[in-house]
This record gives structure tokens, C-alpha cells and sequence, in this order.
């Protein structure tokens, strides 16, 4: 088991499992200590502390924090997966250029099947429509578009995280809302310190929803722009391939 952990030819599917699963480890560990320690810091000040405001969100908040870990799951995985290398391998361009180059389809074919990537499916199209003319670019083009809305489609679940967010924690404001109200109504003279939960539980609940909107909203830009360079790059770099292909042809 070790040797397999430890092996650099170990499924990167298995990789990236593992190291999603020690990130949510770490996050709940760290939360954990952090939680404790600022316990003992507001007892000491007689203040809450982070950890107290979090119990006053009830079960939205509890939601905030699993939509959160999956956010942030998320992005390490765009992170470790969405790169030049893995879309277009500089290797794979070379190969099929040398392949193309001396009117070897079946190598360059080969090659596309050996590679599963985004490159490699594109070239890979117009080769199967013929490897030259107007069909095997248009055929390219087609897959490449396929391609492209597949990635698109991958990082959009972060723009829904970022959306969701500030709609549970508007669900949450409602909630401690009617907390306080349920109060005003039961006690004859309700005092602060009484409506005091149901404050903690709108408030808290509306500036976690806002924060996980902030940074999942970003980082869902941040990988739009960098999948539409990529892929803009990929398809120039597939399209010149088969053109090569047709002059030589």
C-alpha cells in the first residue's frame, strides 16, 4: 500500500482523491483546534468566540460549511487538473508534428489514442475524418467545441457554489429573524440579551454566505480565463497540425 502511495506512476484519478481528502481532513482539524482555542480565548475576555457564533447558526450554517468544503474541493481539483500541460502536452504536439510532418497518420493516430487529452482528441477527429481538407478541420473544429463546453461545464459547478451561497445565507437571516420574533412574542419584555441569538444567527449566517460568495465567484472567473486561453491555444495548435497535414498532402 505504501509503495503504491509513494509510486510517481500512481493514477493521478487516485492522487487527486487523496489529496482532496486530506485537505477536508486538514480544514476539519484546523477548524477544530482554532475552535477550541478561541473557546478558551473568550472565556478569558468574556467574549464569543468564533466557534460560539458558528453554534448560533443552526442547521444554514452547518450547510455553509459543507457547501464551503465542497467549494474549496473544488478548486484544488481545477487547480491540480486545469493545466496547459495535461490539455495540451508540449510532447504530445511535438510527436504528432513529427508524425504528420513525414504523412505518418497511423503513428499520429496512435499517438492520439495512446493520450487521452484534449489535444489528442481534437487532432484525433481529423484524422478520422480523412487527416486532410475542409472536413477534417471542420471535424476538429466540431469536437473542439464539444471539448471546450465540456470544461466550461466542469468550472460552472463553482459559480453555482458562489451563487448558492448567498441565497442559504438569506435563508439564514430569515431564520434568526423569525428566532427573534418567536422571542418578542413569548417574553412580555423581551431585554438584547433575548434577541440576542436570533442577531447572531442572521448576522452570521449572511457574512458566511457572502464570504464563500466572494472567493468561489473569483475563483470561478479566475478558471474561465484561464480555460479560454487554453483551449484557444489547444485549438490553434490542433488546427495547425492538420493543415500542416494537408499541405503536405
Amino acid at each position: 500500500m505504501l509503495k503504491e502511495l509513494f509510486s510517481l506512476r500512481w493514477n493521478p484519478t487516485k492522487k487527486t482523491a487523496l489529496l482532496l481528502l486530506l485537505v477536508a481532513v486538514a480544514l476539519i482539524l484546523a477548524q477544530t483546534c482554532f475552535a477550541q482555542e478561541a473557546a478558551a480565548a473568550g472565556i478569558q475576555k468574556g467574549k464569543k468566540s468564533w466557534f460560539d457564533l458558528f453554534k448560533q447558526t443552526g442547521p444554514v450554517g452547518v450547510l455553509l460549511l459543507l457547501l464551503s468544503i465542497c467549494g474549496f474541493a473544488l478548486v484544488i481539483e481545477h487547480v491540480v487538473n486545469l493545466r496547459q500541460d495535461k490539455i495540451a502536452p508540449p510532447d504530445l504536439y511535438a510527436q504528432l508534428d513529427e508524425a504528420l510532418e513525414t504523412g505518418d497518420t497511423e503513428r499520429a493516430y496512435e499517438a492520439c489514442q495512446a493520450r487521452d487529452t484534449y489535444l489528442a482528441r481534437v487532432v484525433k477527429a481529423g484524422l478520422e475524418a480523412g487527416g486532410t481538407g475542409e472536413a477534417a478541420i471542420e471535424a476538429a473544429r466540431e469536437v473542439a467545441g464539444e471539448e471546450t463546453f465540456s470544461l466550461n461545464t466542469k468550472i460552472s459547478y463553482l459559480s453555482l457554489v458562489g451563487n448558492i451561497a448567498p441565497l442559504l445565507g438569506l435563508l439564514g437571516t430569515v431564520t434568526g429573524m423569525i428566532t427573534s420574533f418567536q422571542k418578542i412574542e413569548q417574553l412580555k419584555a423581551p431585554t438584547p440579551g433575548d434577541l440576542a441569538s436570533g442577531v447572531y444567527e442572521s448576522l452570521v449566517n449572511t457574512t458566511m454566505g457572502l464570504f464563500a460568495a466572494i472567493i468561489f465567484l473569483t475563483a470561478y472567473f479566475i478558471f474561465k480565463n484561464k480555460v479560454t486561453k487554453m483551449t484557444i491555444s489547444a485549438n490553434n495548435n490542433a488546427l495547425l497540425l492538420l493543415r500542416d497535414r494537408t499541405a503536405a498532402a
